[in-house]
């Protein structure tokens, strides 16, 4: 069935206190995504962030994000009040994210809510319960990190980073109110997306999440399953994850993730990866996996090593992964991000597998040869985007363009005016064969660098950008059922 989706993060929704939430108008939002006839509303990781606020480099890769906690609703609940809030400073520029002034006051406030809050709730100590696989841990890590000032476990004393039974009970017994406090945040983060995915879904519209294939090294998931990753005797990585140098970087991408001991995951039946994707599966409808191709093979860089220069390939899982994942939790629906130089056998995974990859309209106008991005070579079972949160915006784009590309974009796309570049782009992909088409929000409202999510390889620019409030329009969610209608995507 023909589809079309957004894509906006949770954190550029626009909203009172400084990042968006699961307030009020993440469901305005919800509500103008059914008028304009879409089917999916695609977000980022909602894991917690720490240094870089990057939702690729989060915490734990099950607990969510504690600034998308509405606060509007824990002052109607009685745990604060207006007055609380509007003592904190949460950032004065409506279309970007302070983190730095997010971060000192957001904890605060909560800490204010916890205060008042009822550790015997009952629906509170289900939640706990039923999540003390990972939220015990969780809990755990994020308060003695606090303990030690924020530094890596890493860098914390030995008997508590090696998980001595002894130290694990001391540092519990002596932090309860701070692994309480954790405990907290995530039951009203996972409380009140399940109720904004529950009215979305009501409105037939999925909710597409996105997982990186790899996980922190400073987070609970290493810290509490060392034995999972390529590590050595004093929990050092081995090597770490990254890609090699290309066209776009002489010295290729060190994303410094410890890699995974696939042997021992193969050992396990991969029962760390069940329970991840099963989790994934109660928070989405649809889960996209960021770096298929490290499935295949995955680049291997020294530890230490300054860039990415000197790595390696090893050979990764395959399609035995998949084979359990689907054998367990049966048939799921799964976007590769297939994105990136391609060998035969990730090409040959993808099919296999049969989940559909992503097609960049973004990446089809090289004039110089003809491209697998172009609409004409599309595949139907794909989805197809203007851009990803990883490219500029399509008007962004366009102004640094190669003059031989965007001749041929132009000719392509039949474009006779330049302020019509976007709506080209968006009617392409929504023409196309593709089964799915999803469209950044910055590229319905034809918005220029400004609103970039994300430059690669880059630190303290990143993941800022929000909607202002009436930026999304009903006029404009009109145009996109007009086009949704016109192409047969509803």
């Amino acid at each position: 069935m023909r589809k079309s989706g957004v894509l906006l993060p949770i954190s550029s929704i626009p909203s009172k206190y400084g990042i968006g939430t699961f307030g009020a108008k993440a469901y305005e939002f919800v509500d103008l995504l059914e008028k304009g006839g879409q089917g999916y509303w695609q977000i980022l990781p909602l894991g917690p962030t720490g240094y870089g606020d990057s939702p690729y480099q989060s915490f734990s890769t099950f607990a969510g994000n504690p600034y998308y906690i509405d606060l509007e609703e824990l002052i109607r609940e009685g745990l604060l009040t207006e007055k609380d809030c509007d003592k904190y400073d949460f950032g004065d520029n409506d279309a970007y994210v302070d983190y730095e002034k997010i971060y000192n006051a957001r904890f605060e406030v909560l800490r204010k809510a916890f205060s008042k809050f009822d550790i015997t709730n009952t629906l509170y100590n289900k939640f706990v319960s039923e999540n003390s696989y990972w939220l015990e841990d969780y809990a755990l890590f994020m308060a003695v990190k606090n303990s030690f000032g924020g530094a890596g476990y890493n860098e914390w004393d030995e008997d508590i980073k090696t998980r001595q039974p002894a130290a694990m009970q001391a540092y519990r017994e002596k932090y309860q109110d701070e692994v309480n406090f954790y405990k907290f945040q995530q039951y009203y983060f996972a409380k009140q997306w399940k109720e904004l995915k529950e009215y979305a879904n009501e409105k037939d519209i999925e909710i597409i999440g996105d997982i990186p294939i790899y996980v922190a090294f400073d987070s609970a998931d290493t810290w509490a399953n060392p034995e999972l990753f390529q590590f050595d005797d004093t929990l050092t990585p081995v090597a770490v994850a990254g890609c090699p140098p290309d066209a776009f970087s002489a010295t290729g991408q060190l994303w410094g993730n410890p890699l995974y001991k696939w042997p021992y995951h193969k050992e396990t039946g991969y029962e760390w990866w069940v329970k991840r994707i099963a989790y994934c599966y109660e928070l989405y409808d649809v889960v996209r996996i960021d770096h298929f191709r490290g499935f295949d093979e995955y680049y291997a860089i020294p530890y230490g090593d300054e860039t990415a220069e000197f790595g390696h390939w090893e050979p990764g899982p395959g399609y035995d992964l998949f084979q359990t994942l689907k054998e367990r939790l049966g048939e799921k629906k799964v976007i590769a991000e297939d994105l990136g130089f391609l060998t035969d056998t990730v090409i040959e995974l993808v099919k296999k597998t049969g989940y559909p990859g992503m097609k960049i309209l973004q990446f089809a106008f090289d004039s110089r040869e003809e491209s697998d991005y172009l609409p004409h070579n599309y595949e139907k079972n794909s989805i197809v985007y203007t851009g990803t949160h990883d490219n500029d915006t399509i008007m962004g784009w366009w102004k640094t363009c190669d003059k031989n590309d965007k001749a041929f974009a132009k000719k392509y796309l039949d474009i006779r005016s330049n302020k019509d570049i976007h709506k080209a782009f968006i009617r392409a992909c929504m023409s196309s064969v593709s089964d799915t088409a999803i469209i950044p929000m910055q590229d319905y409202l034809g918005l220029g660098s400004e609103a970039r999510i994300n430059i690669p390889s880059t630190l303290g620019i990143n993941w800022k950008w929000r909607l202002v409030d009436g930026q999304f329009t009903e006029e404009l969610a009109e145009q996109m059922y007009d086009l949704t209608k016109l192409y047969y995507r509803l």
